[in-house]
């Protein structure tokens, strides 16, 4: 990368809690320029940020000050017009997870990237953790067919409790979390997933009738390897068991051991890992195991805000080196279809074949 390439100039869209976090990311990284930010409130920004211009007016924004890259933090339903405009607009885009809140809106902005030749990275931010990087590789080590165990169980309440709420208008949490551990799924596999069947419920009365807060779903896969995925959300969530990462094959399992005393509600925990078990099958005549198991410290990972640096150290470097992301666009809308395809089942109490 050459050093006397002039920065890229961004513009933040959502300052929420990932587009603050990546607003501080392009804050830090000379390799950006912010040039606008953009919330339909005024929200209360840490003081790196407060002297960069901020409007309510997305598309005047862009228009006016044509920036070279945009990041979509919004809430999921805007995801996908916010990134298409930018894109037609010969920007690259970085939008946070889920791509869209629909499979063809989901489609409609990876073509628009392909159409227009622009960069598109997906907010996959477990892609860029070297726990989970780790993690991936050990299990592909050990070999398929897999079943996969993970969930992301979050006690929440007063502001933290607000935003599920708010995110549940358009989203639920099968689906707005989900995409992070399916995708994973999707990378120790390699198989394509042929059906899905999910069940939830609705734990409040603070939310809408339609919407519910508590799903779980098991997808199946070609190779014979299933998932099952669970995530909840509000004041009557269970801290026990709500952080489960476990997959395992016919050799073994590799799972993730979390730190003691560890809270459903500490944004660090939700990609934190702490440790990760390594257990092989193989047994001795004897009938004990042929190894012990093998811990792995994970106690120097990065947190939360090193892990958004990272993401947006990557995105610099897919538009200054032109990366191809043609797998990463098409990870990000099967990981997508396997969560909505998981929400329809919970609403229709049908199996999905994908």
């Amino acid at each position: 990368m050459s050093g006397s390439a002039p920065p890229v100039r961004v513009l933040v869209a959502g300052l929420g809690n990932m587009g603050r976090s990546h607003a501080l990311s392009y804050h830090a990284n000379p390799g950006f320029e912010i040039v606008g930010l953009v919330n339909r409130s005024r929200p209360a920004l840490p003081e790196a940020l407060g002297s960069y211009p901020l409007t309510g007016d997305y598309l005047e924004a862009l228009q006016r000050l044509q920036p070279d890259l945009v990041s979509v933090n919004t809430y999921s339903d805007s995801h996908a017009d916010y990134a298409v405009a930018a894109l037609e607009r010969g920007a690259h885009v970085f939008v946070e997870k889920p791509l869209a809140t629909n499979v063809a809106d989901a489609r409609r902005v990876v073509d628009a990237a392909k159409a227009n030749g622009r960069k598109l990275v997906i907010g996959y931010i477990l892609r860029h953790h070297p726990s989970w990087i780790r993690l991936i590789e050990e299990a592909r080590a050990l070999g398929g067919p897999y079943v996969f165990r993970l969930n992301l169980n979050q006690q929440s309440s007063g502001p933290t409790w607000r935003t599920h709420k708010q995110l549940m208008e358009t989203t639920p949490p099968i689906v707005d979390c989900g995409v992070h551990y399916v995708d994973v799924m999707c990378q120790i596999t390699d198989a394509k997933p042929v059906k899905v069947r999910g069940m939830g419920l609705r734990l409040s009365d603070e939310i809408a009738p339609a919407m519910y807060n508590y799903g779980h779903f098991q997808v199946l896969f070609e190779d014979g390897s299933l998932g099952w995925y669970e995530a909840g959300w509000g004041p009557m969530m269970s801290e026990t068991a709500f952080f489960v990462k476990d997959i395992v094959s016919p050799k073994g399992c590799v799972s993730i051991v979390m730190a003691e005393g560890a809270r459903s509600d500490d944004i660090d925990t939700h990609t934190r890992t702490s440790t990760i078990r390594i257990h092989h099958a193989e047994t001795t005549d004897g009938g004990g195991f042929a190894h012990p198991d093998t811990l792995l410290s994970m106690q120097d990972e990065p947190g939360h805000q090193e892990l958004c640096d990272r993401e947006q150290a990557f995105v610099l470097k897919a538009i200054r080196e032109d990366i191809d992301l043609s797998r990463h666009m098409e990870d990000a809308v099967q990981s997508l279809n396997i969560c909505l395809a998981a929400d329809e089942s919970v609403r229709s109490g049908k199996e999905i074949e994908l």
